[in-house]
């Protein structure tokens, strides 16, 4: 039986065992004892045992739960309702108004969360009753939230950022540092395309807000310090190099379990429920990461990744064709996987290629990042597709419709890394030059 064909058909395996429902670690697994087993000489119980652990016993991995954490406990506190009071009298005077605070307020609470799920719920369950009750255009409220929650996957500290340093051994540190500008980038699309949309559909928006004067805004602005602290104090202890990651991520909880206990939202039940919550996410974030460390050393063994990384380099692809056939594959994996899962499964196979290619792994982090956000509003399996359900009570194509223009402008903020790279290296570059 040739490589190809039982690459085939280790392939066709682990898309069977997802298609059933089998745990994703556990689909990774079976995949890979069944390609030692078949493949390679080589003991199958130490490799597994030696893998897990050399995925286990990373510090790097470290932050992972700390920062879910953080998020857990800040998602039970009063923070969005603060943030919504505090931005909207900075937007009333830009085209869309209000339906911008869905965008700046996801993007701030990304850079203390970690996570699009949560960035989503948290946002969403303040602003969308507000603005349908001011008359805004539901759909374009929940298409903004849809789109705009997905930055809490790359605006730092990004979780999925931390597992795909921890799975090619690139430093954390510096994929936040480069998830920077293009995060920006990204929102500036989305307020971008709502001031066209509201200049276009001047009928579709409420009467304008009584004006407020600058210290009646400078008040509000107040109630954004705590989160602003928030950052400086997990962020820019990172970026001004006094922390590592990990150790950021722990001054970030001690800052979240202060900020809860001085908004009276801390308590014994609170506390229980975000540790169980986190602990929870977080070995289920670890088990995957398991099962692709495993993946990743079968696969070295098999010599599958070689071989189809020789294959595609014989195709002599351009950097744009290859470009284009991986986001089609991420998209379409987006399509049944979460994003945590699509960058654990395709780094073992997909690592030698782009590496084969010259890519620089630290931009290509942020561009699997960049597709990866595009699967959280494409059904079937979009995280805050599901998030806006439950919010909203409405089907989730529905959702998804609402969420297109958002999808595409996505597209194009891919195609704008591509062209200029230097939008996710020159961060990474001069900050960590000095």
């Amino acid at each position: 039986m040739g490589l190809g064909t039982i690459s085939a058909l280790l392939a066709f395996g682990l898309l069977g065992a997802l298609a059933l429902g089998l745990w994703v670690a556990l689909s990774l697994l079976g995949v890979a004892l069944v390609a030692i087993l078949l493949m390679t000489n080589v003991p199958a119980g130490a490799v597994t045992a030696t893998a897990a652990w050399g995925a286990s016993n990373s510090w790097d991995l470290t932050a992972l739960p700390m920062f879910i954490w953080m998020g857990e406990i800040l998602f039970r506190t009063r923070l969005s309702e603060d943030m919504f009071a505090g931005i909207s009298p900075f937007m009333r005077r830009i085209p869309g108004r209000l339906l911008h605070v869905n965008i700046v307020g996801c993007a701030i609470f990304a850079a203390v969360s970690g996570s699009s799920a949560a960035t989503t719920a948290m946002i969403g369950r303040m602003s969308l009753p507000e603005l349908r009750g001011r008359g805004y255009d539901e759909k374009m409220a929940i298409g903004t939230l849809a789109g705009s929650g997905t930055l809490g996957l790359l605006i730092p500290p990004s979780i999925i950022l931390i597992v795909y340093g921890a799975a090619t051994e690139q430093s954390i540190a510096r994929l936040f540092i480069a998830g920077i500008l293009p995060g920006a980038m990204l929102a500036c699309l989305f307020m971008g395309y709502v001031v066209v949309w509201s200049l276009l559909r001047r009928s579709g928006m409420p009467e304008a807000d009584p004006s407020t004067s600058m210290r009646q805004k400078f008040s509000a602005a107040r109630r954004l310090l705590p989160v602003v602290l928030l950052i400086v104090g997990v962020i820019g202890s990172i970026y001004a190099g006094l922390a590592a990651p990990t150790e950021a991520a722990a001054i970030g909880v001690m800052l979240a379990l202060l900020l809860s206990w001085v908004t009276g939202t801390l308590t014994r039940a609170s506390f229980a429920e975000a540790l169980m919550s986190a602990t929870r996410t977080s070995c289920m974030i670890a088990f995957i990461l398991m099962g692709a460390a495993v993946l990743t050393v079968a696969m070295g063994f098999t010599g599958i990744p070689r071989e189809l990384a020789s294959a595609i380099g014989a195709m002599d692809l351009s950097f744009a064709a290859l470009l284009a056939a991986l986001t089609l594959l991420f998209i379409v994996l987006g399509c049944f996987l979460d994003g945590i899962s699509v960058v654990v499964l395709t780094t073992s196979v997909i690592l030698p290629i782009v590496e084969a290619a010259g890519f620089d792994l630290i931009w290509f982090g942020i561009y699997l990042v960049l597709v990866v956000e595009m699967s959280q509003i494409t059904p079937p399996v979009g995280f805050n597709l599901f998030v806006l359900q439950g919010i909203t009570g409405h089907n989730i194509f529905k959702v998804a419709v609402m969420a297109l223009p958002f999808f595409l402008i996505m597209v194009v903020a891919v195609a704008l890394i591509a062209a200029f790279p230097e939008i996710a290296l020159f961060l990474p570059r001069t900050m960590l030059a000095r």
